[in-house]
């Protein structure tokens, strides 16, 4: 073997990704934070790797069956090898190897019949991303230095138009792709990567600045490590980012109101850098006289969804969102102003009362005030999933008005920081409507993990209360955060 430091396939790709990040992977391990969305990816890695291996029923694994359970290596090497050495068609899991000083875990490894080895690499991801290209080579390298040499490097990856028949048949989901003729002109370059890496590891930490690699293809745990202590309006968060931005920060101007007049070019960005120079919010009149044709009742309305990689409903597709709790303000002309909400138990898929509650909620005339295009896309989503009820949610459809891009062209406050998100703009018109205050569902990530505590059946009766009280909280606040700015951006006190 080489000498110098055991590198696993996922330090190469690290390196890939920057040496820096190598660097401290192996020497300031602590200095690491998993965000919340890296933990749910974590996840969504380990449930589609369940999935795999229902695909191929001869299989054995390798190792613990906990996946957080950390595998004893040199047990899990010895008993590789004595599996591969013994006769006829086989199938691992987490096959473990070890070549020139790398250490690879094999997702699935079958060899046939004929003794001939395909190797096969599971993502959760919909389609082939390039570092999966140098994930592959590197597993075949290491499987090639031991002996075995692959006929066969596949990808597989979810495939999301796969709908799901329901009872526990996978079959389908995942869309098989051969790269085996991509990995092969790769592998000579391979010892060069493992013998740059080794010299990073060996040396001091390598001085890299912030840059667009500490988001691609990964989200880096040591980025608030790396990025010191941001100014009041940091130039970083300018909306659309792009390559003005970085430039701006290769110039050393890390502050929104230090950079010069006249050096952006796009007009959002020009408009977040006036607006906070002057330190003052801007409210423009065109969204008034838009907001005041727009007649009665008004409706305010707010979904939440959530989505699996592994469909857990029948006639559904891996990543679709899927709507299990909505919010909805109704004010009417006389001053009154209304709740109405619903939200689903977990117990079984929640699509079709959500729209027949939805229909019941919202009459037939009167604008719906939304964000974004989501709840858009999500009445459309469910007028094909229910025929006989397309109607009625295509005439909501209709009447939906989006707030966001009405904010977005009419209104900036400096502390939204180049983001017009309703939990940046909420603070800055109606700061008793605070997010913070709320319990552990404050975002929408949260509320869909939130959801997954009510379809689980372990989870206690009085756990079950404080997320469905969270949830419920947590929505109405979005629909309460509407009326009040679409009441501010139409100029209303």
């Amino acid at each position: 073997a080489m000498a110098g430091q055991l590198l696993s396939k996922s330090k190469i790709l690290s390196g890939w990704q920057c040496h820096k990040r190598l660097w401290l992977e192996l020497h300031e391990p602590d200095k690491a934070i998993e965000t919340p969305s890296m933990r749910r990816a974590f996840a969504i890695g380990h449930e589609v790797g369940r999935v795999v291996t229902q695909l191929f029923p001869d299989g054995i694994l390798i190792g613990p069956e906990d996946p957080d359970e950390l595998p004893d290596l040199d047990a899990a090497l010895d008993e590789t090898r004595e599996r591969l050495a013994g006769p006829g068609p086989l199938t691992l899991f987490e096959a473990t190897l070890q070549h020139g000083g790398v250490l690879v875990r094999c997702d699935v490894l079958v060899r046939d019949a004929l003794g001939d080895i395909r190797l096969v690499e599971v993502k959760a991801s919909t389609k082939v991303k390039p570092v999966n290209y140098i994930d592959c080579a590197v597993q075949t390298w290491v499987l090639a230095g031991a002996g075995l040499h692959p006929v066969r490097v596949e990808l597989a990856h979810i495939d999301n138009q796969f709908v799901y028949a329901g009872n526990g048949d996978y079959a389908g989901l995942f869309a098989f792709e051969d790269l085996t003729d991509r990995v092969a002109p790769m592998l000579e370059n391979v010892p060069d990567w493992v013998h740059l890496y080794q010299e990073v590891i060996a040396g001091p930490m390598p001085p890299i600045e912030v840059g667009p690699q500490c988001r691609n293809p990964f989200d880096c745990p040591f980025l608030a490590h790396c990025r010191p202590e941001d100014p009041p309006y940091p130039t970083r968060l300018l909306p659309g980012g792009g390559k003005a931005v970085w430039q701006l920060l290769a110039d050393g101007v890390e502050d929104i109101r230090d950079i010069p007049p006249g050096r952006l070019t796009s007009e959002i960005q020009e408009r977040v850098r006036r607006v906070t120079a002057a330190g003052q919010a801007e409210l423009r009149p065109d969204a008034a006289a838009l907001l005041g044709t727009l007649g009665w009742p008004r409706y305010f309305l707010d979904f939440e969804t959530v989505s699996f990689p592994v469909p857990v409903w029948a006639g559904t597709r891996p990543y679709q969102a899927l709507p299990f709790q909505w919010s909805c303000h109704v004010q009417r002309e006389s001053g009154e102003l209304r709740h109405r909400e619903w939200l689903a138990e977990g117990d079984g898929p929640p699509m079709r009362e959500f729209a027949e509650t939805v229909i019941d909620a919202l009459g037939d005339t009167g604008p719906v005030f939304v964000y974004t295009g989501f709840e858009a896309r999500i009445l459309k989503e469910l007028a094909d999933r229910f025929v006989d009820l397309a109607g009625p949610l295509s005439a909501i459809g209709s009447r939906l008005v989006d707030l966001h891009p009405v904010a977005r062209a009419s209104y900036y406050h400096p502390d939204m920081l180049g983001s017009w998100s309703i939990k940046k703009v909420l603070p800055t018109i109606a700061p008793d409507l605070d997010y913070a205050g709320l319990g552990d569902v404050q975002e929408g990530g949260a509320a869909s993990e939130a959801f997954l505590g009510l379809m689980d059946p372990e989870t206690s009766a009085e756990r079950r209360e404080t997320l469905r009280a969270d949830l419920l909280r947590y929505c109405k606040l979005d629909t309460e955060a509407l009326v009040r700015l679409r009441d501010f951006l139409a100029g209303a006190s």
